[in-house]
């Protein structure tokens, strides 16, 4: 059985990641990339749809484990009756071919240790039969899929149709390494011998090193930060510099129910937020990478946008069911791929404009050539932000006309503006102004509810919705607006035990079904909406409160320093995909936030809203 979603950690090679158990079980691995078919898939069904487990006889719980120091090398330790074992778990930068690499080692006494191996290709569905063993080495083949697992040093090993186990013991000071390799089945005779375990653990720790010290972050939380900064490099995609939401698919936001979605993609809504967080935090180059990777993928008809990509910018996700899996914790279906592709989201042309602004600001050079998109963008926007659509939350009931769609038509306006000031786009501005100023004319009419005081969801609800939060972080309205004052206040009935859930029921259920996203069953905090409660707290002065929700929220990361996207304070339990990249994303962004505060800067910074004339575009 898997574990809880908090026992996990995360390991990975910039291209794809696996999943630790504190019992040592490598419980997914997707390979080669992080959406393609999982070899390892216990996370989602049982060993018996792929577990690589390694750890002492009994398979005991680990009591301590952690990160070496600001890399993704991850040690387990183990404290027996007979003795200490550490188990060290990574996957070095990949060259051609991914691996993981576990090594054993001795630290006092004398531990008997045990494993099993047991790949399954396409998702936990295909048992490789083809198993092959010899000096020290066990391959196996399904498919297109091989697998070639290096024993380093002697062990006692039992081969069967559908894995191997091993027996080993370890005293203190001995060292027994494990690599295993994924190949596409026609090269693996040809991809060459696999890394040496001890060298390729020196490599990983200098590269995370070398990478962890460029955190331009000094302030209080800045283990938190730098932590949550390698959680996302482990989630960039480096061929193509896309960022995946998730390592996982169809961890459930309600456990045993139907709220489970594959995350293994790359969503644009999260772009701005990501590219300012790695931006402030110092790292350029994945932030110009992340930006290329969004130009890249948004090129074509405006009309063809999507809210999310596959790593390479692929448009087709079409969404699929895995029957042959349990479910994590029974929750069903297991789905692979995700719809959300093909839904109507108006509020992503404004997070394009937004992050195509927020490069600018931040030095990144903008291709000249975008002149012609940006005209295309806004005109669609001109055209369709008065239709109701799907919304931020992806709802799977019907289309509604929510704020937050039109708030963000209204930052595609505002930063074409500001854009058009330097690439060549003045012709422009009176139209662009025009559509700005009707677009907040009638959000502040129709999306805010005199009576309660507060924006709501969408027009004609009183339900309240967290992104309303972002108001003022956006620039819709000032920090001091008694509107946005009011609605952080109305926004406490959206609280969880001291954490916000995304959004309320504004009607009333019908049949179980939540009237807002059509889907039965309820779900926990969302880890980003409390942030963004942090940051508008902040932004309107209160500062104390700020910093206790920030603290309330690193306090349920797990012991490695990750979070999920979601909490559940009732059974104080992370639920939803994990590592979630939007949750460090926030993380990041508010450290930053309230340091300004700490240091001063946030007026200072606050004040610096027009794009400067020395703003770079490339011709």
């Amino acid at each position: 059985m898997a574990g809880k979603i908090e026992d996990y950690a995360l390991i990975g090679d910039l291209e794809t990641a696996a999943l630790v158990g504190r019992d040592g079980a490598i419980d997914w691995l997707c390979v080669p990339r992080f959406d393609s078919s999982a070899c390892l898939a216990a996370l989602l069904g049982t060993a018996h749809n792929g577990q690589w487990w390694m750890g002492p006889a009994g398979r005991p719980l680990s009591r301590r484990r952690g990160y070496r120091g600001d890399t993704l090398v991850l040690d387990t330790v183990w404290e027996t009756a007979g003795g200490a074992v550490r188990l060290t778990d990574f996957m070095p930068p990949r060259r051609r071919f991914p691996c993981v690499v576990r090594i054993v080692e001795g630290i006092s006494g004398h531990v008997e240790m045990r494993g099993e191996f047991g790949p399954r290709f396409d998702h936990g569905r295909v048992a490789p039969r083809n198993w092959t063993a010899g000096d020290r080495v066990l391959r196996s083949v399904a498919g297109p899929d091989a697998t070639s697992l290096v024993c380093e040093q002697p062990v006692d090993m039992s081969v069967t149709d559908t894995g191997a186990s091993f027996r080993f013991s370890v005293s203190a000071g001995q060292r027994v390494g494990f690599v295993l390799r994924w190949t596409p089945s026609h090269l693996v005779d040809t991809a060459g011998p696999v890394p040496d375990a001890r060298s390729a653990l020196a490599e990983t720790l200098d590269f995370w090193r070398t990478w962890s010290a460029k955190c331009r972050y000094r302030g209080p939380a800045r283990q938190a930060v730098v932590r949550s900064l390698i959680t996302l490099k482990a989630l960039t995609y480096a061929p193509t510099g896309g960022i995946v939401a998730a390592a996982t698919c169809s961890l459930p936001e309600c456990p045993g129910g139907e709220r489970n979605w594959d995350y293994r993609f790359c969503w644009l809504r999260d772009s701005a937020f990501t590219l300012s967080c790695l931006m402030r935090s110092g790292y350029q180059e994945e932030a110009t990478a992340w930006n290329e990777w969004l130009i890249r993928t948004i090129a074509g008809e405006p009309s063809d946008l999507q809210p999310v990509y596959g790593v390479c910018g692929e448009r087709r996700l079409g969404e699929t069911s895995a029957p042959w899996l349990t479910g994590y914790e029974g929750s069903l279906p297991v789905r692979i791929g995700n719809a959300a592709a093909g839904q109507v989201q108006l509020d992503v042309y404004g997070e394009v404009m937004n992050t195509l602004y927020s490069a600018l600001r931040s030095g990144v050079p903008l291709d000249a050539r975008l002149r012609s998109l940006i005209v295309s963008f806004m005109d669609h926007v001109e055209k369709r932000w008065r239709e109701p659509d799907e919304g931020l939350w992806e709802v799977r009931g019907p289309q509604r006309h929510f704020v937050h769609s039109k708030v963000m038509s209204w930052v595609a306006a505002d930063r074409a503006l500001r854009l058009a000031r330097v690439m060549g786009l003045r012709s422009r501005e009176p139209r662009w102004r025009r559509l700005r100023e009707n677009i907040r004319r009638e959000v502040c009419d129709r999306g805010w509810d005199a009576e309660q005081r507060s924006f709501v969801q969408c027009y004609g609800s009183r339900g309240l919705d967290a992104s309303a939060l972002l108001l003022p972080k956006l620039g819709f309205l000032s920090p001091g607006d008694r509107r946005v004052r009011d609605t952080v206040e109305a926004v406490r009935r959206l609280d969880h035990d001291g954490f916000l859930r995304r959004y309320e029921d504004g009607d009333a259920r019908t049949g179980g079904v939540h009237a807002v996203d059509g889907l039965p069953g309820e779900e926990g905090a969302f880890l980003a909406c409390s942030l963004w409660y942090a940051d508008a707290l902040s932004l309107t002065g209160r500062g104390d409160e700020a910093r206790a929700v920030f603290e309330r929220v690193l306090s349920v990361r797990n012991d490695v320093g990750l979070l999920s996207e979601e909490w559940d304070p009732v059974t104080r339990r992370q639920l939803g995909n994990t590592p979630q990249a939007f949750s460090h994303v926030a993380v990041v962004n508010t450290a930053f936030v309230l340091d300004d505060i700490r240091t001063g800067v946030r007026g200072r910074r606050s004040a610096r809203t027009a794009c400067s004339s020395r703003m770079p575009v490339s011709p």
